[in-house]
């Protein structure tokens, strides 16, 4: 079974994360780095889900999504598992979705919260802080409804031709 030949993107979405991760660490406590004028790098520590859900609430949530992390992990390994080879776009986002959840379930075993310092805003309004475990994470779900609605932005592999 050859299921696994993507498998990379998903090491590099996780490496690349997690050295993103530790550079926040080291060069941005008590900082604020501004790139233009909607985007900064700012640390910020989310104990919550996505877009700091259930943050507030007293530290349970913690444990509920590593174990949500893990049960997700699995089973997109067992949609990528029952994946063809013609289903490119499809296994290239479970793939991405894959290495940020590894990512972000890393940052929660390792330290009791995720790790984020992407920052876009405009004027008063600001978007949760982020990082890149999060952007693979979004990238792979559009890229899952465009697949379900049939919008193909990666081509489709060609089935393997027998030769005579």
């Amino acid at each position: 079974a050859r299921w696994w030949r993507r498998g990379w993107i998903a090491a590099a979405v996780l490496v690349i994360d997690q050295a993103s991760k530790q550079l926040a660490l080291t060069y941005l406590p008590g900082s604020l780095v501004t790139l233009a004028p909607f985007f900064e790098l700012t640390l910020a520590y989310n104990t919550g889900a996505a877009f700091s859900l259930l943050s507030d609430a007293g530290g349970w949530q913690n444990g509920f999504f590593i174990v949500v992390s893990a049960i997700a992990s699995i089973a997109l390994l067992a949609m990528l598992r029952r994946a063809t080879s013609q289903e490119r776009q499809m296994e290239i986002a479970l793939w991405l979705i894959l290495g940020g959840a590894l990512g972000n379930l890393a940052n929660r075993l390792l330290y009791g919260h995720v790790i984020d310092f992407l920052h876009l805003y405009y004027g008063s309004w600001h978007w949760p802080i982020f990082n890149l475990a999060d952007v693979a994470i979004s990238i792979g779900a559009l890229l899952l409804v465009l697949d379900t609605l049939g919008i193909r932005m990666l081509p489709t592999t060609a089935p393997a031709r027998n030769s005579p």
